[in-house]
């Protein structure tokens, strides 16, 4: 089969490899028939996740068919359609059974891609198939399940669930990618009174307004004196940081109201400073955290019944064989305009 295979920072290739085996009984293959790239991906490829070894599959998000199960897997078979979420879940150990799946004790996790090979290949296999994957009901299409596998259950529980988005609330958004775009369409399940976008990209900006934000803050804005306008100087009740460098971080931490919140969901590289001379006297709430998928059936159910449309955030469409174009265009984003891109088993004709 052909795969993305990560060599080391900076280099990568849409090379053959070996198809994927059973290796336990709760496994799966999984043939993939839409697949999408993370912006995880991209850090990965700068080295800021050593934990990725050269000759690594990369990916961790895809939409496909069974073709194989373990002797064990009781919940899919062959022929069924499947979200293979971006964590992996034992089902046993103690994170699991408190729905906690993204620090599982049992062997899963984050491990897509990241310690065993990932989805952005033709077949993927998929450890726990019975508590990893999700069968995709009737309506749904592919490419909008494909944004269940990762953004939209990140951005809601990491960003809007940890940050205690509550009705009539300021939330701000730090960082108009597809993240923070998540977090502005699911933010609004809680109908705050403003939701504000803070990017340097005009692209994203209009992004984030066609999906909900109502206050735009660009290149050359104020962000803090945006957010006092709205909040007669008192600051925002949440601030979801999208980004994933210490400059945004440390925004959040300014922009927040004393008895705030800042959700972290970006991925950092570098270390941020916490400025707790600061920040001690305010009671903030700092959360971080790693999705861990327990939304996912909830997010699907609404996508089955046209509560929510996550094809929004889709900007290009490829080939599967069409892995380093895709990649080129999600990785200059500034150039592209790109947002999620997806890469289809049927696009490649």
């Amino acid at each position: 089969m052909k795969a993305l295979i990560y060599h080391g920072p900076g280099r990568r290739a849409w090379e053959e490899a070996p198809d994927p085996q059973l290796i336990d009984p709760t496994d799966a293959i999984v043939r993939v028939d839409a697949v999408t790239i993370c912006g995880t991906d991209l850090h990965i490829l700068k080295g800021d996740v050593p934990a990725v070894e050269p000759g690594r599959i990369l990916g961790h998000e895809a939409v496909g068919t069974v073709v194989q199960a373990g002797g064990t897997v009781t919940t899919v078979e062959r022929g069924d359609r499947v979200l293979v979420s971006c964590i992996t879940a034992c089902g046993r150990c103690r994170y699991c059974r408190t729905a906690m799946y993204g620090q599982c004790l049992g062997g899963g996790g984050w491990i897509l891609g990241h310690r065993i090979d990932g989805t952005q290949a033709e077949y993927v296999r998929v450890p726990f198939a019975d508590t990893s994957t999700h069968p995709l009901p009737g309506g749904v299409t592919s490419e909008a399940a494909l944004m269940l596998a990762d953004i939209l259950p990140t951005s809601y529980e990491v960003g809007v669930l940890n940050g205690q988005v509550r009705p009539g609330d300021t939330v701000v958004v730090v960082g108009a990618g597809p993240i923070g775009l998540a977090a502005i369409s699911t933010a609004q399940l809680f109908t705050p009174a403003h939701i504000v976008a803070v990017d340097l990209a005009v692209s994203r900006l209009e992004a984030a307004k066609r999906l909900g934000a109502d206050v735009l803050v660009g290149a050359g804005d104020d962000p803090a004196a945006a957010v006092a306008e709205l909040t007669g100087g008192l600051g925002a009740d949440v601030a979801i940081e999208a980004v994933g460098v210490p400059e945004t971080f440390e925004l959040c931490t300014r922009l927040v109201r004393p008895g705030g919140h800042v959700a972290n969901v970006g991925v950092h590289g570098a270390p941020a400073t916490l400025h707790l001379e600061e920040l001690w006297i305010r009671n903030l709430t700092i959360t971080t955290g790693l999705v861990d998928t327990h939304s996912t059936p909830a997010l699907l159910d609404m996508v089955a019944a046209h509560r929510l449309d996550p094809t929004t955030f889709i900007t290009h469409r490829f080939g599967l064989h069409d892995m380093e174009a895709a990649y080129r265009t999600f990785s200059d984003p500034a150039t592209t305009g790109a947002l999620k891109v997806v890469l289809s088993r049927d696009a490649d004709g």
